[in-house]
């Protein structure tokens, strides 16, 4: 699992990343600010400031971001948001449950194929469609499978 780094403004996303990491058994590398993260998670929020300047592998971050007010410098992005162009998107939602969907294959931070599918997520009481998006988006970029997101939804 290679470093990350979320810019958030105050939504849960990188306490979430957390939680799933505990419940996974999984321990994440630290960050370090001498070093550039493998994976740059940018929240619906943190995405709506003026500016962001960053360096990064691979960045993901919301698909309606206006790219003109940003300064990355990324190997590649994934988006994420409600639009067909963006790569991870809701394909439904009942309730509190949302099916994800990857409309095109991503490679994770380690270098693994992840293949177009749907997956089932749980919207926690008060969260957002959108960080929930955010949150799977840096979890299977970070090479958590779709397999052990849906099973801990079920």
């Amino acid at each position: 699992m290679g470093c990350f780094q979320v810019l958030e403004d105050h939504e849960g996303i990188t306490a979430a990343i957390s939680h799933w990491f505990s419940a996974l058994g999984i321990r994440p590398a630290p960050h370090s600010s001498t070093h550039r993260p493998a994976l740059l998670v940018v929240s619906p929020r943190a995405a709506l400031r003026k500016s962001i300047k960053a360096t990064c592998r691979t960045i993901l971050l919301p698909g309606d971001t206006p790219l003109a007010e940003l300064d990355l410098q990324a190997a590649s992005a994934v988006s994420y948001g409600a639009g067909p162009r963006n790569t991870i998107t809701i394909s439904s939602q009942t309730g509190d449950r949302l099916w994800i969907a990857l409309q095109r294959e991503l490679i994770t931070v380690q270098g693994c194929v992840v293949e177009r599918q749907e997956f089932p997520w749980r919207l926690p009481y008060g969260a957002s469609p959108y960080s929930a998006l955010t949150v799977a988006g840096a979890l299977l970029l970070l090479g958590v499978s779709p397999e052990q997101l849906s099973a801990s939804h079920q």
